[in-house]
């Protein structure tokens, strides 16, 4: 549309510092819950990619994706428990570094840093809670905690079938330098020209990988 955004790569030098705030608050939230469990963690998404855009002189900065592997093999804990122990642990320090409290969304807790007098968001992040395991043909599958809103419940779910495809495809892709730089190209391009607001990088970054892989593969 006429109404196209411009967007561009955030340095490094630039995400790289509030990063490393997020690691801060992460080991504050693990010293926290340790009476209950431990948790390892790992940026995953356009973090892990190098790929974090934001719009130009744009109101909203940009977002990193973070996966949490409770260790709880026992199973002690509930889905609700699990969830609701580490949002109060990332509640309780959030003031700390700027953010808001979390928000429980479908898939995800989000904490977001809140520039009120400009009315912009500055960044923010997702915690998602997953675990991995083989099936018994030894594939390996992840699942993930999952917020029913209309019923109020949380469990675990398989990550749908598009998430290996979309692993497989990168790892694919990657290894051609000529085509990661191509996704770059193509995905800047998706979020300048996206118009829906709901429209989370994740998906721009999944209808990315299929255009490039189906023009070479």
């Amino acid at each position: 549309g006429f109404n196209m955004k411009n967007y561009e790569y955030v340095p490094k030098a630039e995400w790289s510092p509030v990063r490393e705030n997020i690691i801060e608050l992460i080991h504050l939230v693990q010293d926290e819950v340790r009476e209950h469990f431990t948790f390892s963690y790992e940026f995953i998404g356009s973090a892990s990619r190098n790929l974090i855009t934001r719009e130009v002189g744009g109101n909203i900065g940009f977002d990193f994706d973070v996966n949490i592997r409770v260790n709880d093999d026992d199973g002690e804990y509930k889905e609700k428990q699990i969830r609701n122990i580490l949002r109060t642990a990332f509640d309780k320090f959030a003031k700390r570094f700027g953010y808001s409290y979390g928000e429980d969304s479908t898939r995800v807790i989000t904490l977001k840093v809140k520039d009120r007098a400009n009315s912009r968001i500055v960044h923010g992040c997702d915690f998602a809670i997953v675990n991995d395991y083989l099936d018994n043909n030894g594939r390996q599958h992840q699942e993930y905690i999952h917020f029913n809103k209309k019923q109020g419940t949380y469990e675990w779910q398989e990550q749908p079938e598009g998430y290996y495809l979309l692993i497989e495809r990168v790892a694919q892709i990657k290894r051609h330098t000529e085509l990661w730089n191509e996704v770059r190209d193509v995905y800047l391009d998706k979020k300048c020209s996206n118009e829906d607001p709901n429209k989370k990088s994740r998906s721009l970054f999944a209808e990315t990988i299929k255009e490039v892989y189906e023009r070479h593969f």
